[in-house]
């Protein structure tokens, strides 16, 4: 694989760098990955022995590219074996239960990965010498949502309704509280990040609507929305990611003054209805249509949430750089050339591509 030209970003210092990717197998911890390979940086991987969305990382073959350990982050046990072992400088904690609708299903789960499993990391980066630094990965939904229109800033009041925005806003309160008790002299260095709604290729995952578009336009059949009218702060999912890069460059550098809470998401004229974006969708792909399945009595999801970006632009010099037509365009293309290109190369053009995006 040669090289990816990454002069223009200042990631130079993950070169070397013995990084570690909790959820790597997953949809944004395969892309992550497979940047942080391209940067040429060490990487080790730790998620669960299966996992249902890892058609990303099987595709692109990332066990070929970086080390693949397993087991549960709410085993500190088996957390600390792979700390102990590999000795990274960095985290990235990605690894946790995604998704609104399978938290009704199994709160258990939901909050024993989401809150336990971020305790465990922060006990590691506590205990281990060897890492410095480390980004954790949450959620624009860990805001007490109002259905506001207003974007949430950093400093808004966070909470939840179901259980997993309840356990992205707990993992919040924790963190923030390993920063005022251990992590206030900063020998360690620990930001989190909140994103919105990801899109981009190699997501299966069920109950999001883009992975629900393709699947329905593979199989040639209507596509079910349930919520047509609802508005999320989509994104394609490299936005997020530069932002955490960039995030990890600067703890690296010790700078203290970004230790703090972030929001990544997309500017206003991205956060549009639901119905829009797969309309968007099937006029990109050429063909299909839609139907809405809405049940008044179904679980309970937010109509409205967006994140005001104004910290993240100003202190961290970090801007969206793909809108939402070219999210879904590169997120369609990337579908339809799957199958008959290298996967890790599709992948790494399109990471190519946003880093030339002016």
């Amino acid at each position: 694989m040669e090289d990816m030209e990454i002069a223009m970003l200042p990631f130079d210092i993950y070169k070397n760098k013995r990084i570690l990717v909790t959820g790597h197998t997953g949809f944004k911890g395969s892309w992550l990955s497979i940047w942080l390979n391209e940067l040429n940086a060490d990487v080790v991987g730790f998620s669960l022995a299966a996992w249902n969305n890892d058609y990303l990382f099987k595709k692109a073959e990332l066990n070929k590219h970086v080390v693949d350990e397993r087991g549960n982050v709410a085993d500190l046990a088996r957390l600390e074996e792979v700390f102990r072992k590999y000795k990274p400088e960095c985290v990235f904690h990605l690894a946790a239960q995604p998704l609104v609708r399978d938290s009704y299903v199994n709160p258990t789960e939901t909050f024993n990965t989401n809150i336990t499993g971020t305790i465990n990391v922060l006990e590691c980066i506590r205990k281990f010498d060897c890492i410095t630094s480390g980004v954790i990965i949450t959620t624009d939904k860990c805001y007490k949502n109002r259905e506001q229109k207003k974007g949430y800033k950093e400093t808004d009041e966070l909470g939840g309704y179901d259980p997993y925005s309840t356990s992205k806003a707990a993992a919040e309160l924790i963190i923030d509280s390993y920063r005022k008790s251990f992590f206030s002299d900063c020998a360690k260095l620990v930001a989190s990040a909140r994103a919105g709604n990801n899109i981009g290729g190699g997501d299966f995952s069920k109950d999001r609507i883009l992975p629900d578009c393709i699947a329905a336009l593979q199989d040639n059949r209507p596509i079910r929305i349930r919520n047509p009218k609802s508005t999320r702060p989509w994104q394609h999912a490299l936005e997020p990611l530069y932002g955490y890069l960039l995030l990890g460059s600067k703890l690296l550098h010790r700078d203290k003054n970004f230790a703090e809470g972030w929001n990544f998401g997309p500017e206003k004229e991205s956060m549009i209805p639901v119905a829009t974006v797969v309309d968007t969708v099937i006029k990109r792909w050429g063909s299909g249509r839609w139907v809405d399945i809405h049940n008044p009595h179904d679980l309970h999801e937010s109509r409205w949430l967006s994140l005001d970006i104004s910290k993240a632009k100003k202190k961290l010099k970090w801007k969206p750089r793909w809108g939402i037509g070219k999210a879904i365009q590169k997120t369609v293309e990337w579908y339809k050339s799957v199958d008959t290109q290298d996967a890790y190369r599709l992948c790494a053009q399109q990471i190519r591509e946003y880093i030339d995006e002016k």
